[in-house]
Order: structure tokens, then C-alpha cells, then sequence
């Protein structure tokens, strides 16, 4: 901590079983059911994502599919969706690119940002992000702060959904002390029964048996964790200046083949993704657009254009283009992307005027 009493602090954001979360929202009558995303049970297949309701019926994450529907017989089980899950992760980030400079993903549905600062100046920053995420995306948003990214992961996990929580480089012995050790990173279940040979069941035990001790029994994997033990983390923020493209999808109740019908949810992607590209100050180069048949069969419609746009105006306009450019056709679901991303320069402006 420096003498004017800033304090470095990592801010990780997520959405709590991101997966289960993306299909409840795009399917209301889903809310308050068990949910189940995975494999098929005949295939064997597993669980990748679950809501609290299956949870509580003693599914979990890498079960076999067959096992969670024989425990949770009312479970709705629905197929991975993972280009959705991508385009919903990335609206997620942009949220997060609005409010902090330096962002980096962290995997679908998480990201770091960089928020140091003084006394409580870290959490007043981030109390925005929260009810932003609900509010564009329908998603529930956990947010956890402290000097490290691992242990920005674990001040999530403490905080619950809807809510943040800030651990301070003092408390952190106190906060790490009685975890079990299977809370850190790189302590699996083999590394964990180990460690409980050893007599270290919890952080704190971990501290007690010292380097010398883990070193002779794990190697550099025993110094490794050893310094998690400590709240040690070398890992550097990775931030990019900008993401390379913003998407946005919408799933339709029913398959439909009317333009009007399709041109409004259209125009509803276009308003939600020149709001993402405001936040962050950019314009985008090429607009693509992606059309789920009333079967799944996907179709991608795009144009790459001579400058950068970025109101609604002109993504709507662009991409209502696209969806013109082929036969009407049934459709139950619609993507709009926007890459070739970057600072909307002063010709970009310009060319608006006229």
C-alpha cells in the first residue's frame, strides 16, 4: 500500500452458473424450474451448467446427465448453446468496458478490471455495475475486490449474487486462515488428499506445515500453492485496448417469416450495441448478421463498410439491408455483430453529418 493510502484492488465480476442463467432469461416460463445444460443422457452426457433449484436436488457440475435427471426428474435439459453464450459473455464485458478502462475476460460470463484506489473508492466504482447488468441483460452479477485476481475470484464467491465485496490486503490472513484447501487455485482433489496426509486440511494448515515441507513433498507446485496460502499472486492483468467485435442475439416465442416482425427485434439489437460501442467511445467497420432457421440451420449475412459507424440510426439501417437481402424464410432467432472495431475518428464523425 503506498503512503497516500491507495491500495492496489482487482475487481472479477461474473454471473453465477452463467450458462443455466443465459436460458432462463431468454425463457421466462423457465423461472423457478431446475435447469439443466449439457449433453444428451443417452450419450452420455454431462451437466456444463446448472440453476440453485437442480442444485438443491443434489445435481452437480460434471455429472452425468442420465444421474441428474433420475435426482431431478423435473428438470428442463436444454443443449449447450455456446455461440449464444459467446455473444452474451461479450455484451457482459462491454457493460464492464463502460465503466472501467483497463478489462480483461476472463472466460464466459467473467471478466477483471482494474479499479485501485483508496478507502472505499474501489466499491463505489463498481456499485454501478451490478444493476447495470440487470437492467441491459437480465443476468444476475456477483463482484468480488481485492489485491489480487485469485483472490477477487474468492471475494466473489463470498459476495452472492446481486451484491460486491471488498477484501482488504490486511484481512486477507484472517479471510484465507480457514478455507478448506480445495478454495485455491491449483489444488485439485489428488493435490488436495495429499495435503490432508499431511495434516493441512484448511489455508491456515497449509501456512503450518511451511516451504521446506511442501517443497520436498510437491515440488514447485507445493511453493506455488504455498504462496496462494499467503494471498500471493503473480498473475498480471492482460488487458486489451478494445474488444474486437460486440455482439447481440434475440430468440423468438415463435418462428416467423414477417419482416416487420423480425426488422423490430432487429432494431432492438441495433439500440443495445450502439449503446455498447458509446460506452467505449468506438465505431465498427463491419456489420454481420445471423439468421436461425425455424429448423437451427444458421445463415450469416454480413458487409464490411468504408468507415466506422456506431449510432442506431446506421447499424439498423445496415443491417435491415441484410435482412432484406435474402427470401423471406421462417425464422426463430436473430444475431447482430458488430467487429472490425475502433475509435471513431474525426472522418467517421464527419461523414455522419451528411
Amino acid at each position: 500500500m503506498s503512503g497516500d493510502g491507495a491500495e492496489s484492488a482487482i475487481l472479477f465480476a461474473e454471473v453465477p452458473d452463467f450458462y443455466a442463467e443465459v436460458e432462463r432469461r431468454s425463457r421466462p416460463e423457465l423461472e423457478g424450474r431446475p435447469i439443466l445444460v449439457g449433453g444428451e443422457p443417452g450419450k452420455r452426457g454431462r451437466v456444463q451448467s446448472l440453476n440453485a433449484e437442480a442444485r438443491d436436488a443434489g445435481v452437480h457440475h460434471g455429472m452425468a446427465m442420465q444421474r441428474a435427471l433420475e435426482l431431478c426428474p423435473g428438470a428442463v435439459r436444454l443443449p449447450t448453446d455456446m455461440r449464444r453464450y459467446r455473444e452474451v459473455s461479450g455484451a457482459l464485458v462491454s457493460c464492464l468496458r463502460g465503466l472501467f478502462e483497463a478489462v480483461e475476460t476472463a472466460g464466459l460470463g467473467s471478466a477483471y478490471a482494474d479499479v485501485h484506489g483508496g478507502s472505499d473508492a474501489p466499491v463505489r466504482a463498481a456499485e454501478p455495475l451490478v444493476p447495470l447488468v440487470r437492467a441491459e441483460l437480465g443476468l444476475p452479477l456477483r463482484v468480488g475486490i481485492a489485491p489480487s485476481k485469485f483472490l477477487a475470484r474468492l471475494a466473489a464467491e463470498e459476495a452472492g449474487p446481486g451484491s460486491v465485496y471488498r477484501l482488504r490486503g490486511s484481512d486477507t490472513a484472517d479471510f484465507l486462515g480457514p478455507l478448506p484447501v480445495s478454495r485455491l487455485p491449483r489444488v485439485g482433489s489428488k493435490t488436495g488428499a495429499r495435503l490432508a496426509a499431511l495434516g493441512a486440511r484448511t489455508v491456515g494448515e497449509i501456512l503450518e506445515l511451511g516451504a521446506s515441507v511442501l517443497e520436498s513433498e510437491l515440488g514447485n507446485h507445493g511453493l506455488a500453492i504455498l504462496e496462494m496460502a499467503r494471498g500471493q499472486d503473480r498473475s498480471p492483468m492482460r488487458v486489451a485496448r478494445y474488444p474486437q467485435s460486440v455482439s447481440r442475439a434475440e430468440t423468438l416465442a415463435e418462428a416467423s417469416a414477417d419482416l416487420e416482425v423480425l426488422g423490430a427485434r432487429l432494431e432492438r439489437l441495433a439500440v443495445a450495441l450502439a449503446a455498447d460501442l458509446a460506452r467505449q467511445g468506438l465505431g465498427a467497420r463491419r456489420v454481420a448478421l445471423r439468421l436461425v432457421g425455424a429448423a437451427g440451420a444458421t445463415e450469416t449475412r454480413s458487409v464490411t463498410l468504408g468507415r466506422r459507424i456506431g449510432n442506431v440510426e446506421e447499424i439498423y439501417r445496415t443491417s435491415r439491408q441484410l435482412l432484406e437481402r435474402g427470401e423471406a424464410e421462417l425464422r426463430r432467432g436473430l444475431a447482430l455483430v458488430l467487429a472490425g472495431l475502433g475509435p471513431m475518428d474525426g472522418d467517421d464523425r464527419q461523414l455522419e453529418l451528411f
